[in-house]
Protein backbone atom coordinates (compact mmCIF):
# COMPACT_ATOMS: atom_id res chain seq x y z
CA UNK A 1 0.00 0.00 0.00
CA UNK A 2 0.99 3.41 -0.99
CA UNK A 3 2.14 5.58 2.01
CA UNK A 4 1.55 9.22 0.23
CA UNK A 5 -1.99 8.49 -2.25
CA UNK A 6 -3.20 4.76 0.10
CA UNK A 7 -3.56 3.20 -2.89
CA UNK A 8 -3.18 -0.69 -2.95
CA UNK A 9 -0.63 -2.46 -5.60
CA UNK A 10 -1.42 -5.85 -6.08
CA UNK A 11 1.39 -8.03 -7.68
CA UNK A 12 0.83 -10.47 -10.70
CA UNK A 13 0.91 -13.57 -8.40
CA UNK A 14 -2.22 -12.22 -7.21
CA UNK A 15 -4.56 -11.70 -10.22
CA UNK A 16 -6.75 -13.99 -11.93
CA UNK A 17 -6.87 -12.54 -15.30
CA UNK A 18 -3.68 -13.01 -17.28
CA UNK A 19 -4.12 -10.14 -19.42
CA UNK A 20 -4.17 -7.93 -16.45
CA UNK A 21 -0.26 -9.67 -16.03
CA UNK A 22 2.28 -6.62 -17.03
CA UNK A 23 4.07 -9.31 -19.42
CA UNK A 24 0.61 -10.39 -21.39
CA UNK A 25 1.33 -6.54 -23.53
CA UNK A 26 4.94 -7.45 -24.07
CA UNK A 27 4.44 -11.30 -25.24
CA UNK A 28 1.25 -10.45 -27.29
CA UNK A 29 3.71 -8.16 -29.34
CA UNK A 30 6.52 -10.83 -29.49
CA UNK A 31 4.63 -13.41 -30.62
CA UNK A 32 2.97 -11.31 -33.31
CA UNK A 33 6.01 -9.86 -34.40
CA UNK A 34 6.85 -13.57 -35.06
CA UNK A 35 4.28 -13.87 -37.34
CA UNK A 36 1.75 -15.66 -34.63
CA UNK A 37 -1.58 -15.61 -35.82
CA UNK A 38 -3.95 -13.30 -33.19
CA UNK A 39 -6.01 -16.83 -32.37
CA UNK A 40 -3.24 -18.75 -31.74
CA UNK A 41 -1.62 -16.37 -29.50
CA UNK A 42 -5.23 -15.97 -27.96
CA UNK A 43 -5.47 -19.50 -27.70
CA UNK A 44 -1.33 -20.06 -25.87
CA UNK A 45 -1.19 -16.59 -22.87
CA UNK A 46 -5.10 -18.03 -22.55
CA UNK A 47 -6.21 -14.32 -23.53
CA UNK A 48 -9.19 -13.55 -24.83
CA UNK A 49 -9.23 -12.36 -28.38
CA UNK A 50 -9.94 -9.00 -27.90
CA UNK A 51 -7.70 -8.07 -25.41
CA UNK A 52 -4.95 -9.51 -28.27
CA UNK A 53 -6.87 -6.84 -30.66
CA UNK A 54 -6.92 -3.87 -28.25
CA UNK A 55 -3.45 -4.83 -27.35
CA UNK A 56 -2.22 -4.67 -30.83
CA UNK A 57 -4.75 -1.17 -32.07
CA UNK A 58 -3.03 0.66 -28.96
CA UNK A 59 0.57 0.26 -30.41
CA UNK A 60 2.14 3.39 -31.62
CA UNK A 61 4.85 1.79 -34.22
CA UNK A 62 6.15 4.25 -36.70
CA UNK A 63 8.24 2.96 -39.10
CA UNK A 64 10.52 5.34 -41.43
CA UNK A 65 12.03 4.24 -45.03
CA UNK A 66 15.82 3.40 -44.69
CA UNK A 67 16.70 5.87 -48.02
CA UNK A 68 15.37 9.19 -48.86
CA UNK A 69 15.70 8.18 -52.66
CA UNK A 70 14.85 5.33 -54.42
CA UNK A 71 15.61 4.55 -58.14
CA UNK A 72 12.63 2.54 -59.07
CA UNK A 73 9.37 1.60 -56.68
CA UNK A 74 6.58 -0.50 -57.61
CA UNK A 75 3.29 0.80 -56.10
CA UNK A 76 0.11 -1.88 -56.28
CA UNK A 77 -3.13 -3.31 -54.62
CA UNK A 78 -3.52 -6.70 -52.55
CA UNK A 79 -6.28 -7.41 -51.02
CA UNK A 80 -7.61 -10.44 -48.97
CA UNK A 81 -10.70 -11.33 -46.91
CA UNK A 82 -10.82 -12.62 -43.31
CA UNK A 83 -13.20 -15.02 -42.32
CA UNK A 84 -15.99 -14.41 -45.10
CA UNK A 85 -15.27 -13.25 -48.32
CA UNK A 86 -17.33 -10.90 -47.96
CA UNK A 87 -15.18 -8.73 -45.23
CA UNK A 88 -12.55 -7.85 -47.60
CA UNK A 89 -9.44 -5.84 -46.76
CA UNK A 90 -6.80 -3.74 -49.14
CA UNK A 91 -3.63 -2.96 -48.52
CA UNK A 92 -1.97 -0.37 -51.18
CA UNK A 93 1.84 -0.46 -50.60
CA UNK A 94 4.99 1.39 -52.59
CA UNK A 95 8.12 -2.13 -53.05
CA UNK A 96 11.74 -1.49 -53.64
CA UNK A 97 12.91 -4.57 -55.18
CA UNK A 98 16.24 -4.08 -54.98
CA UNK A 99 16.37 -4.04 -51.12
CA UNK A 100 12.93 -5.81 -50.60
CA UNK A 101 11.86 -3.00 -48.43
CA UNK A 102 8.00 -2.03 -48.12
CA UNK A 103 8.62 1.77 -48.04
CA UNK A 104 4.84 3.11 -47.56
CA UNK A 105 1.88 1.32 -47.10
CA UNK A 106 -2.03 1.93 -46.53
CA UNK A 107 -4.59 -0.01 -45.16
CA UNK A 108 -8.87 0.76 -46.93
CA UNK A 109 -10.70 0.13 -49.93
CA UNK A 110 -9.91 -0.16 -53.41
CA UNK A 111 -10.15 3.21 -54.48
CA UNK A 112 -8.32 6.35 -55.73
CA UNK A 113 -8.65 8.12 -52.19
CA UNK A 114 -7.03 5.10 -50.64
CA UNK A 115 -4.31 5.89 -53.70
CA UNK A 116 -4.34 9.34 -52.49
CA UNK A 117 -3.86 8.32 -48.85
CA UNK A 118 -0.57 6.49 -50.24
CA UNK A 119 0.34 9.44 -52.03
CA UNK A 120 0.44 12.24 -49.09
CA UNK A 121 2.07 9.44 -47.23
CA UNK A 122 5.14 8.88 -49.68
CA UNK A 123 5.30 12.57 -49.90
CA UNK A 124 5.11 13.48 -46.14
CA UNK A 125 7.99 10.75 -45.49
CA UNK A 126 9.98 12.62 -48.04
CA UNK A 127 10.83 10.02 -50.32
CA UNK A 128 12.14 10.39 -53.73
CA UNK A 129 12.40 7.86 -56.48
CA UNK A 130 13.30 8.12 -59.99
CA UNK A 131 10.63 5.69 -61.74
CA UNK A 132 7.21 4.83 -60.34
CA UNK A 133 6.20 1.29 -61.22
CA UNK A 134 2.13 0.53 -61.64
CA UNK A 135 0.08 -1.74 -63.44
CA UNK A 136 -2.95 0.20 -65.43
CA UNK A 137 -5.53 0.22 -62.79
CA UNK A 138 -6.99 4.01 -63.62
CA UNK A 139 -6.68 5.20 -59.68
CA UNK A 140 -2.52 4.70 -60.28
CA UNK A 141 -2.52 6.86 -63.78
CA UNK A 142 -4.82 9.56 -62.11
CA UNK A 143 -2.85 10.02 -59.33
CA UNK A 144 0.64 9.36 -60.19
CA UNK A 145 -0.30 11.13 -63.77
CA UNK A 146 2.57 14.14 -62.99
CA UNK A 147 5.10 11.91 -62.17
CA UNK A 148 7.70 9.64 -63.88
CA UNK A 149 5.00 7.08 -63.92
CA UNK A 150 5.87 3.47 -66.10
CA UNK A 151 2.67 1.57 -66.40
CA UNK A 152 2.71 -1.92 -67.72
CA UNK A 153 2.79 -5.78 -65.51
CA UNK A 154 6.98 -5.84 -66.89
CA UNK A 155 7.62 -3.49 -64.22
CA UNK A 156 5.63 -4.89 -60.97
CA UNK A 157 6.73 -8.66 -61.53
CA UNK A 158 8.76 -7.40 -58.06
CA UNK A 159 5.90 -6.66 -56.26
CA UNK A 160 3.15 -9.08 -57.59
CA UNK A 161 5.74 -11.75 -56.01
CA UNK A 162 5.75 -10.15 -52.96
CA UNK A 163 1.94 -10.40 -52.87
CA UNK A 164 2.09 -13.75 -53.30
CA UNK A 165 4.41 -14.42 -50.85
CA UNK A 166 2.21 -12.11 -48.85
CA UNK A 167 -0.81 -14.34 -49.39
CA UNK A 168 0.86 -18.10 -49.53
CA UNK A 169 3.30 -18.20 -47.06
CA UNK A 170 2.32 -15.60 -44.20
CA UNK A 171 -1.36 -16.91 -43.07
CA UNK A 172 -2.23 -13.69 -40.68
CA UNK A 173 -1.43 -10.89 -43.65
CA UNK A 174 -4.19 -8.49 -42.48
Amino acid sequence: MCNACSRQYIGDHALNYKGAHSTSIAMIIRMFVRVCGLRAISVILGLSLGKVLKTLERQQVALQPKRSFYNKLEVDEFRTYVGKKSHKHGLIYAYHRQSGEIVAWVFGKRNEKTVRALWCKIEALGIKWGSLLTDKWKSFKRVFSGTNHLIGKAGTKGIEGNNCRLRHRIRQTL
